[in-house]
């Protein structure tokens, strides 16, 4: 009678353990590290919040797999939840400031269009009259010759009466034919900060038509405000403009600076 043989039994080798499921940790570390760095840079923390956010919601799902045992990077996915936090808070920060700091430009922005308003001082008077309406120019209405335009930080600007002048040989401005006239431009600082008075421009227009009248440099007028006028001070200019001959006015217009409105002076030839 024949005997039934087993087969030999061998050994089964043993499963290899899964691969860990690191990426999650690592994203999050990675996203953490740039959106902390980008809410250190005020303009760019839009680009924290989201990197934060997003980085925060993978180290919560890395510490999950971690917990799980289907990763091994706890570390990394821990890193991955503060940075995402602190990007988030520089976002935060990062905003506040950026506002702030639009909203100051706009309001300097505001103020330089604006300008500084002026009242009307009738020459010989002391009493400043008519606070100046917001984009009026230094006042609601043309000075007259001896007018002071009186801004609101205390600055004075006055223009007399215009005389006729004979521009020299060499003269730059003049055109044959025409008339010369210079006025005299007064500015005082009865304030109390110094005042920059290399600012302060001119321009004019002549006779009913309004044809711009050519500033005259010769030498002897023309010479524009240089410096710094303290306290206290005043300075004198005198500018000479080249009107047509028939021309029954000259309209002048000064502007001490891009923070003021100019003021304009109607004055009969």
């Amino acid at each position: 009678m024949s005997q039934y043989t087993q087969p030999p039994q061998f050994p089964q080798a043993p499963m290899p353990p899964a691969p860990a499921r690191n990426g999650l940790g690592t994203a999050a570390l990675i996203l953490g590290i740039v959106g902390a760095l980008s809410g250190l840079i005020p303009f760019l923390f839009w680009l924290a919040g989201i990197l934060g956010l997003i980085g925060l919601i993978l180290g919560f799902s890395a510490k999950g797999r971690v917990k799980r045992g289907e990763a091994t990077n706890k570390g990394a996915a821990l890193a991955g939840v503060v940075l995402g936090l602190v990007s988030l808070a520089l976002s935060v920060v990062g905003a506040v400031i950026t506002y702030k700091a639009v909203g100051d430009a706009v309001d300097e922005i505001n103020k330089a269009t604006s300008g500084s308003s002026a009242a009307k001082k009738p020459a010989g008077s002391d009493k400043p009259l008519e606070k100046a309406k917001d984009g009026e120019g230094a006042t609601g209405e043309a000075l007259a010759a001896g007018d002071s335009a009186v801004y609101d930080d205390d600055l004075t600007v006055t223009v007399s009466e215009p005389e006729a002048w004979t521009p020299g040989e060499y003269a730059i401005g003049h055109t044959e034919g025409n008339k010369a006239y210079k006025v005299t431009v007064v500015i005082e600082n009865a304030g109390k900060e110094k005042f920059d008075s290399a600012l302060v421009t001119a321009e004019a227009r002549a006779g009913k038509e309004g044809v711009q009248a050519e500033q005259i440099y010769d030498g002897k007028v023309g010479e524009p405000f240089t410096g710094t006028i303290l306290p206290g001070k005043k300075v004198t200019a005198v500018w000479a403009f080249d009107a047509p001959a028939d021309a029954g006015s000259l309209t002048v217009e000064v502007s001490p600076g891009f923070d003021y409105n100019a003021g304009i002076w109607d004055l009969k030839l």
